[in-house]
C-alpha cells in the first residue's frame, strides 16, 4: 500500500488549503485513514482521522471546527480540507492508513509542509 499526499503550500493566516492523499496497491475501503503533522522541534501530533466507512470522523481540538476530513472511495482519496489557518498549523502533514480492525497506523504518505504566515 502506497500512500501519496499533495497539496501543501505557503499561506496567510487565515486562509485555506485542501490536502489530497492518493492511496495506491490497497482496497481503500479497507482502511481507516488519518492525518497528522510535525512542526520543527516537536513530536509528530494526531490532526484527524475517520473510521475505514466513513462513519465517524475524529478531531484534535487543536483544529475541531477548523479543518475536515473526508474521503472519495471512488478516487482512493481522502483529503483534509483546512480553513481560518493560524501560523502554529505550519508543519509538515502526513497522511496514514490504518487496516480495518487495527489501532496502528501501517501505513504512511511522504508529507506535505504547510506554512503559514502571520
Amino acid at each position: 500500500v502506497q500512500l501519496q499526499a499533495s497539496g501543501g503550500g505557503s499561506v496567510q493566516a487565515g486562509g485555506s488549503l485542501r490536502l489530497s492523499c492518493v492511496v495506491s496497491g490497497g482496497t481503500f475501503s479497507n482502511y481507516g485513514m488519518g492525518w497528522f503533522r510535525q512542526a520543527p522541534g516537536k513530536e509528530r501530533e494526531f490532526v484527524a482521522r475517520m473510521t475505514w466507512n466513513g462513519a465517524s470522523a475524529y478531531y484534535a481540538d487543536s483544529v475541531k471546527g477548523r479543518f475536515t476530513i473526508s474521503g472519495d472511495n471512488a478516487k482512493n482519496t481522502v483529503y483534509l480540507q483546512m480553513n481560518s489557518l493560524k501560523p502554529e498549523d505550519t508543519a509538515v502533514y502526513y497522511c496514514a492508513a490504518r487496516p480495518m480492525f487495527k489501532t496502528v497506523y501501517d501505513y504512511w504518505g511522504q508529507g506535505t509542509q504547510v506554512t503559514v504566515s502571520s
